[in-house]
């Protein structure tokens, strides 16, 4: 890509739009008691972006995210949000933060699926996550859904394998879990927070939200009232930057599971993902908490004397999973 040709795509994205960005997440993080050296993280690269002279986005078109790595308090992470402000010119975390990003629109971000597709996806499915999505397209249920062939279920397995960084051997051992479900909950380095560490922070999520002991945002979707009931925890495990959120989304809702579902999105080092933990209502694991997509390490871990049950507080009903 020339520089003149990213500077079309991207010339609304100035180093002022970029700090700006970058404040506002830090304002929100602080907000909703994220840890303070992530919030500093942001601060310092909103600083970094306004004492440049040269637009980032045009370093980035020249010497990609390695070269805004060189910069200044400009670390991977931070070169991943300037790409994605590139080329889109919104940020999902910052969306996230304010309650503003939706199933549909997560879904959208793979080239060729529109917002309607999406819903359709999310409808008939109840695909939340693109790794969901992924797994949806590898099993068969994708080529289900009307306006997915064969062709584009392919094209759609091809962009994820790309998106979400997963090596051919991790894909290699199939959608219901891993093979040797202890390369992950022995705790070995994954591109992905093992489900030890997920399940902790579910529990810790629901126990502090039950007590009211977290910070809530309002929800754009599903909240006529504007009222902030939505609670939020900010925390880290394994080196992860976790977000954790109840599932706002019209499945959950239909469901009544939106106390239920939790969603955990993970970033490090420019990598990002999320996954929904659920509790399980069929099988030998009926009754406990596992991360879907995920089940075997969950049973594993499970044998080994992790994963206890949900810990619901009393009074709180369990919502069916699917």
């Amino acid at each position: 890509m020339t520089v003149a040709h990213a500077s079309r795509r991207t010339r609304r994205v100035g180093n002022e739009r970029i700090a700006e960005v970058f404040e506002r997440v830090a304002d929100l993080l602080e907000t909703q008691q994220a840890n303070a050296f992530r919030v500093r993280a942001y601060r310092e690269g909103a600083a970094t972006a306004r004492a440049m002279e040269r637009p980032l986005v045009e370093v980035l078109a020249e010497g990609g995210r390695p070269a805004l790595i060189a910069l200044p308090a400009i670390g991977r992470t931070l070169a991943s949000h300037v790409a994605e402000l590139a080329a889109s010119g919104r940020l999902s975390l910052l969306e996230r933060l304010e309650g503003a990003l939706s199933v549909e629109e997560r879904l959208a971000t793979v080239p060729g699926i529109g917002t309607e597709l999406a819903a359709r996806i999310h409808t008939e499915l109840g695909v939340e996550t693109l790794e969901e999505l992924e797994q949806a397209a590898h099993d068969g249920r994708l080529e289900q859904v009307p306006g997915f062939g064969p062709r584009r279920v392919r094209a759609v397995r091809e962009l994820l394998s790309s998106m979400l960084r997963r090596s051919s051997r991790l894909r290699a051992l199939g959608w219901q879990g891993l093979a040797d479900p202890s390369t992950t909950v022995s705790g070995a380095k994954d591109s992905r927070p093992g489900v030890a560490a997920l399940l902790d922070v579910d529990a810790e999520y629901r126990r502090r939200a039950s007590r009211e002991e977290l910070p809530c945002i309002a929800p754009r979707r599903f909240n006529p009232e504007r009222a902030a009931w939505l609670p939020v925890l900010h925390a880290t495990r394994e080196g992860w930057d976790l977000t954790v959120l109840f599932s706002n989304t019209a499945r959950a809702h239909e469901l009544g599971a939106t106390r239920d579902w939790v969603v955990v999105y993970f970033e490090r080092d420019g990598e990002e993902g999320q996954c929904t933990v659920v509790t399980e209502r069929r099988g030998a694991l009926a009754g406990r908490r596992v991360v879907r997509g995920r089940e075997a390490e969950c049973a594993t871990l499970a044998a080994r004397g992790g994963a206890k049950g949900p810990s619901m507080p009393s009074g709180e009903s369990l919502r069916p999973s699917e």
